[in-house]
């Protein structure tokens, strides 16, 4: 089976305490709404620093996008680190593009092999531009490791085409510290690290109404009633109707992706990078997994669908990136909703006193859902106040069915626009490639023919030209005329 689809490595002992229902009263510090990555990661670290601590999910651990997903971690946010830059100011952007790369450091230290067996752990990032974009990719390298202290290295068109067997990529940027693991043996080794912490964790619990007022927060479920100081709300976009106006300040988007039968050697032959792989477009990502088989993920829409039917989607979106791997054969597809938030970060923080959020992790990585959860358990039990540098982006509105509409209409022009601007740069690059073609056969003709590049005349004085003879003229009687010395001088032009 693919890593994205084996159970989480753990014993009958292990999984049974979060596969029960809440079903009698309790007193906890904190409440934690929802058994995804962020929510888990703020069970687990709160635990740790001694908080009782109780998670609520209306389904089970992992169920959703946090637990179907390519398992890439690396630093940075969706929003453009220029648009960061922008928006908060250097040194508040480079706050929080440090506190993205300590979340990448939590989840390398959580997913080791003893706390995690069988988790897996493969090395590097590559992101790659479908456009000739040199002057950017200079300008973004020194930004990343001047300004932001980050590892990165560029990468030439001719490396990226070696290791990726394919032309419709040009530049590249590569992370080594990044890395890829399997999310979903991930989640449920976060969940058995929680329970084995002292936080409990109570599936097919959903919430019914939440009371925030008073220092005591009241939750109710369908068959209990929950009080607690602090309440963390990391649902996602299903928060439900006890939070509508929360979860409609995200766009649910459905991501999905497809893994593909062992493939065998041919698919080293073309794809010899081990890591995972993502165009700057945000509209392909893909890695190989088990050594032989292709994981991708492209398709996206603004609704639920059956996932099996966006197979033959990857399929083409395969053999369109690599011609040379043809129609691949598809194992199993699977798709999950993230929530999409408006500004391109995510919401962290304090909504009121004892009411915190931890969600859009849409489009971010697992890096910003692993940090969400230390600065919240943190700013809850130690006082921190990292959180506010998450404060100018603030809660806005999605648009609701109006916004679903928009926002699957500005993804078919993106990748719409994305393939015409690809499509205009691979034909300038052929057409520069014909013109470098033409201009070495017509130098070999010339060469061939010896009439190369016209020779500087030699120096020297310059040769005298050959005059022709002048007339001569006849007297009355036939006799020439001899010309006088005056009439000679006026013909050399000596006068």
């Amino acid at each position: 089976m693919p890593e994205t689809f084996t159970s989480a490595t753990n014993g009958p002992d292990d999984d049974a305490p979060f596969r029960s229902r809440l079903s009698f009263d309790l007193d906890v510090d904190i409440c934690v709404v929802g058994a995804g990555l962020a929510g888990l990661t703020v069970a687990l670290e709160a635990a740790r620093l001694g908080a009782s601590v109780a998670v609520l999910e209306g389904r089970h651990v992992g169920w959703n996008a946090s637990g179907h997903q390519l398992g890439t971690v690396m630093p940075g946010y969706s929003l453009p680190i220029g648009d960061l830059i922008e928006r908060v100011g250097l040194e508040d952007a480079r706050e929080l593009w440090a506190m993205s790369k300590e979340g990448a450091d939590y989840v390398r230290a959580a997913a080791t092999e003893e706390a995690m067996p069988g988790i897996t752990l493969t090395e590097g990032a590559l992101e790659v531009s479908t456009v000739d974009a040199g002057e950017t990719l200079i300008s973004r390298l020194q930004t990343l490791s001047e300004d932001f202290e980050t590892e990165v290295e560029g990468w030439q068109v001719d490396r990226v085409r070696g290791e990726l067997g394919t032309a419709r990529y040009f530049h590249g940027i590569y992370y080594p510290r990044a890395f890829q693991i399997d999310g979903r043996k991930y989640i449920h080794g976060l969940a058995t690290q929680a329970r084995r912490a002292g936080a409990r964790i109570f599936e097919d619990t959903p919430v019914v109404s939440i009371d925030s007022s008073g220092i005591r927060k009241r939750i109710v479920t369908p068959s209990a009633r929950l009080r607690a100081s602090h309440i963390v709300l990391a649902g996602n976009v299903h928060l439900g109707a006890p939070l509508r106006r929360l979860s409609e300040t995200l766009l649910p988007v459905w991501r999905y992706a497809a893994v593909t039968e062992p493939l065998g050697e041919r698919l080293g032959e073309v794809i010899a990078f081990k890591g995972s792989v993502a165009d700057s477009d945000g509209i392909d990502h893909f890695r190989i997994v088990d050594g032989d088989r292709l994981m991708w993920a492209s398709p996206e829409t603004t609704w639920e669908a059956r996932p099996r039917r966006f197979g033959p989607v990857v399929q083409r979106r395969i053999a369109t990136i690599f011609p040379q791997l043809g129609k691949v054969p598809i194992s199993d597809v699977f798709g999950g909703a993230v929530g999409v938030t408006v500004h391109g970060m995510p919401q962290i923080g304090q909504l009121r006193k004892g009411l915190w959020v931890a969600s859009g992790f849409g489009r971010q990585g697992l890096n910003t859902s692993a940090m969400a959860g230390q600065v919240i358990a943190r700013s809850i039990l130690w006082g921190e106040e990292r959180w506010k540098l998450f404060s100018p982006f603030e809660l806005v509105w999605a648009g609701g069915a109006t916004g679903r509409v928009a926002g699957h209409l500005i993804g078919l022009w993106g990748r719409g626009h994305s393939a015409a601007a690809g499509a205009l740069a691979r034909y300038r690059e052929g057409a520069r490639a014909r013109e470098h073609v033409r201009e070495a056969r017509l130098a070999e003709a010339n060469r061939q023919a010896g009439t190369g590049l016209p020779r500087r005349p030699p120096a020297g004085p310059r040769p005298v030209r050959p005059q022709p003879p002048r007339p001569v003229e006849m007297q009355d009687g036939g006799a020439p005329v001899v010309p006088s010395q005056e009439s000679e001088r006026i013909r050399d032009g000596s006068v």
